[in-house]
């Protein structure tokens, strides 16, 4: 009886939904009445819906009412990534919350196979000439669904070092992986010196570039989406792109020609993508414990 009680109230929340951003599109009458949601993929994090208003189809993501920050956040990030000219987005139509649900309604593309290629690389050389005077986003957000402090900062190793590392650090041993918060804390005090003589530009980055989150669209063009944005500098966005793989070759190639890499980025690209396997720790432990470790050892053994 509980199981079909909640399975009728979150029909009828999803159907408020449906409702609002059927407002937002304009959409009126039967198309609202007859609104479909239909699975659209998987995701560990959200329920990820496919909303079919008549003629009109939208991506909705869906949560509880608590995601809905974290949700107008990336709307903001999106708008901003759109803003730039550099690389193609999804449109957001809105982030809402009705009853116990929050949702962010995209724009629906439809998507092609590949679009991890040299059309993307040159398109994230673009995007990260888009350049801050500082450090940081004018709010914070989220990194899959952990808190992001995006607070402004002029130094980008006191802002990777206090602003990235060492939450998910914090993060970790209140998760109960304290071995991982014991070493990993061995390495906050080395930062500045792994990252001496680098000097980088605050650059606009999506924040969160593996290859789930790029595809190529149906007419061809190449689109990211599922941003964690804020300014850093580039090296961050670029080696996320190789910490799991799926990156075309001429991608990398790409990039390159349009912008070259300064000396010294292979050590940071492994301090860079540190923080995603420690978020990873946080968010799925397994095997991204001894991940960690590995990377952490291996930072710990150039640092002076």
């Amino acid at each position: 009886m509980r199981s079909a009680t909640d399975a009728a109230n979150r029909a009828t929340s999803l159907a408020h939904l449906a409702r609002a951003i059927a407002e937002v599109l304009g959409v009126q009458g039967a198309d609202v009445a007859d609104a479909r949601w239909d699975k659209a993929g998987r995701s560990a994090l959200n329920d990820i819906r496919r909303l079919r208003l008549g003629r009109e189809s939208c991506f909705v993501k869906i949560g509880s009412s608590a995601a809905l920050p974290m949700y107008e956040a990336e709307a903001a990030a999106l708008r901003e990534l759109a803003q730039s000219g550099a690389v193609r987005v999804p449109r957001v139509i809105a982030a809402i919350a009705h009853d116990n649900l929050a949702a962010l309604a995209l724009e629906w593309l439809d998507l092609d196979s590949g679009g991890r290629d040299a059309q993307l690389g040159d398109a994230l050389a673009a995007l990260h000439r888009v350049q801050g005077r500082r450090f940081g986003w004018h709010r914070d957000n989220t990194i899959g669904t952990t808190p992001q402090l995006n607070g402004w900062e002029d130094d980008w190793a006191v802002f990777f070092r206090d602003r990235r590392l060492a939450p998910q650090l914090a993060l970790a041993r209140h998760n109960g992986h304290g071995r991982v918060a014991d070493v990993g804390e061995q390495l906050l005090d080395r930062v500045p010196s792994l990252l001496q003589g680098h000097r980088p530009q605050p650059s606009l980055l999506h924040g969160d570039l593996w290859s789930g989150n790029a595809a190529r669209t149906a007419d061809g063009a190449a689109v990211v989406f599922d941003p964690a944005t804020y300014y850093g500098d580039r090296e961050a966005d670029l080696a996320m792109t190789e910490l799991f793989g799926g990156f075309a070759p001429d991608f990398h190639r790409a990039y390159r020609d349009a912008w070259p890499l300064d000396a010294g980025y292979t050590l940071r690209k492994d301090l860079y993508n540190l923080y995603h396997v420690l978020n990873h720790v946080n968010l799925f432990g397994g095997a991204y414990v001894s991940q960690a470790h590995a990377l952490t050892a291996s930072l710990l053994a150039h640092a002076r």
